[in-house]
């Protein structure tokens, strides 16, 4: 399916409550700790990262498209439940691309819980997989007071 009528826009600081709202309702559960800050640090740090989906003004799909000056990573696809396979993702997913390649970036990461089996097919058929070379090794580090 098409996604007509979807806005994509890069978020702003006027975005960051709408965001952390809908990453409750539409994004898996885990133990994120997701905070104002840290999504205004990102919108600070790179204006262009976060991704927005808008179908006549409502907040309905999200995407980081993050970009290290090395490597190009993908974080928080989310569509809202109602308007899932309207292919809201895969506009996401292109306009994000399109910002790598603008960088010189030959390949994007995508970071995909093992237990999302509910995101596996959204993101084979935009042509992503698993690698199975490797695997994230994460060390949780200590949290400011």
């Amino acid at each position: 399916m098409s996604a007509p009528g979807i806005d994509i826009r890069a978020g702003g600081l006027d975005d960051v409550d709408p965001i952390l709202d809908f990453w409750v309702q539409a994004a898996e559960g885990t133990d994120r700790r997701d905070s104002a800050d840290k999504v205004i640090a990102l919108i600070e740090r790179d204006p262009e990262a976060l991704l927005i989906a808008e179908l006549t003004g409502e907040l309905v799909g999200t995407l980081i498209a993050g970009w290290d000056g090395w490597r190009a990573h993908l974080y928080r696809l989310a569509v809202h439940p109602a308007h899932r396979r309207k292919g809201i993702a895969t506009r996401l997913l292109s306009a994000a691309e399109a910002r790598f390649t603008t960088f010189g970036a030959f390949r994007a990461d995508a970071m995909v819980l093992h237990d999302n089996t509910l995101a596996h097919p959204a993101w084979t058929a935009a042509g992503y997989s698993p690698q199975p070379e490797w695997s994230r090794w994460v060390k949780l580090l200590p949290r400011e007071i």
